[in-house]
């Protein structure tokens, strides 16, 4: 089977980035990437207009760069409270998820991000302050502040529980046959 090159047009998942030059295989190209307009063919002309592509490529990255700091910058700024009810030893009965976060940037902040973006290696369980870092770009990585408080007042040290008593049983009745 004989394989074409083509440009592509924009960014094609497992294939390539918007202006670059791939090989695919003839169908493929024939029958979806052109079509579809995600490319075409490397022809004379083609390969002048790559240039106007990658002209516009560059400028759009480095306008989503810039975007993604600037939001950095602002995401630092943040900090995030969640109340959480928690036992003796500060784990909390519960847990604060990529979920949870993402709602509460949503709500109090009216800030959307993708949840997939958030990079939490597992649910948060215990109370405290954490640093959460977010996949923006490629380059640019924000750290959120995180505080866990206990929203269960703390038991008093000098005071010990005493185990509850035991009822005593009654006795069965037996059940009548029948």
């Amino acid at each position: 089977m004989a394989d074409t090159q083509i440009i592509l047009k924009q960014n094609v998942p497992g294939l390539g980035a918007e202006a670059d030059i791939v090989k695919v295989r003839k169908g493929f190209a024939r029958n979806h990437l052109i079509p579809t307009g995600k490319a075409y063919e490397v022809t004379a002309s083609n390969l002048k207009r790559l240039n106007q592509l990658k002209a516009l490529r560059a400028e759009r990255e480095a306008r989503e760069l810039n975007d993604a700091e600037d939001f950095a910058r602002k995401l630092g700024k943040l900090k995030l409270e969640f109340a959480l009810e928690t036992g003796a030893t500060g784990k909390a009965f519960g847990s604060v998820t990529t979920r949870d976060i993402e709602e509460k940037l949503r709500s109090e902040f009216g800030i959307t991000i993708d949840r997939h973006k958030i990079d939490l290696e597992r649910p948060i369980k215990e109370s405290g302050e954490k640093e959460v870092p977010i996949k923006l770009h490629h380059d640019v990585t924000a750290t959120l502040k995180i505080e866990i408080k206990s929203s269960t007042p703390p038991a008093p040290a000098h005071e010990k529980s005493e185990p509850a008593e035991a009822k005593p049983r009654g006795k069965r009745k037996a059940k009548p046959s029948v």
